[in-house]
């Protein structure tokens, strides 16, 4: 009877001891599999912030005013080109600005150019896409197409260069042209980071050389 009883608490120890064992077995998997989440949440959460800082860091400036060139001066008047200056906001990675190549004076860029940033017009008339824009290195930039940390481009839009053959925004907005009292925008799409809009409103009179506050 003895011996009995102590085979048979023998067996209960040993179901004791398995259940014990199960139970360090499933709380280990449960803290391995909340680890490798924890782990795979904040590597995914890094990932985020690098890539909006990355965003961040490609997105351009607006850097004092936006000039206007007219094509016919007046109440009845036109323009013809536009230009203004950017710079990296935050000193940020640098933006290929190589130019696009001209399309025979049609105003737009030719099919096939290389260029990386892209700029689109909008007016309550139309939408252009593609323009072609020329720049002009300023301050102390170097010889190379990059808009770097400290540097500054003027970019201008159409050319009003007789015979150049590129064209400007006459060219360009078919629909009609850019005259007096006209709200329009100039979207300038870079490769990596947020577009930034030159958003402004044409006066009642054209001169030829026009601040568009």
């Amino acid at each position: 009877m003895l011996k009995k009883f102590m085979s048979q608490k023998g067996i209960t120890g040993l179901e004791t001891a398995i259940i014990l064992i199960a139970f360090v077995v499933v709380a280990a998997v449960f803290a391995y599999t909340t680890l490798s989440a924890g782990l795979f949440s904040t590597q995914k959460s890094q990932e985020a912030v690098y890539s909006g800082l990355k965003e961040a860091q490609s997105t351009l400036e607006l850097k004092g005013n936006v000039i206007a060139t007219a094509n016919s001066t007046g109440a009845t008047g036109d323009i013809g080109q536009i230009s203004f200056t950017v710079a990296n906001v935050l000193g940020g990675q640098p933006i290929d600005f190589t130019p696009p190549t001209a399309d025979n004076a049609t105003g737009v860029a030719a099919s096939g150019s290389s260029n990386k940033v892209v700029i689109n017009y909008i007016d309550q008339y139309q939408t252009v896409n593609d323009l072609y824009w020329a720049i002009t290195k300023l301050g102390d930039a170097d010889a190379d197409n990059l808009l770097e940390t400290n540097e500054k481009f003027k970019v201008t839009v159409g050319d009003t260069t007789a015979g150049a053959g590129a064209g400007n925004l006459i060219d360009a907005l078919s629909t009609q042209a850019l005259g007096i009292n006209t709200q329009f925008s100039l979207v300038v799409n870079t490769p990596v980071g947020a577009v930034l809009e030159v958003q402004r409103t044409t006066p009642a009179y054209i001169d030829t050389i026009m601040n568009l506050r």
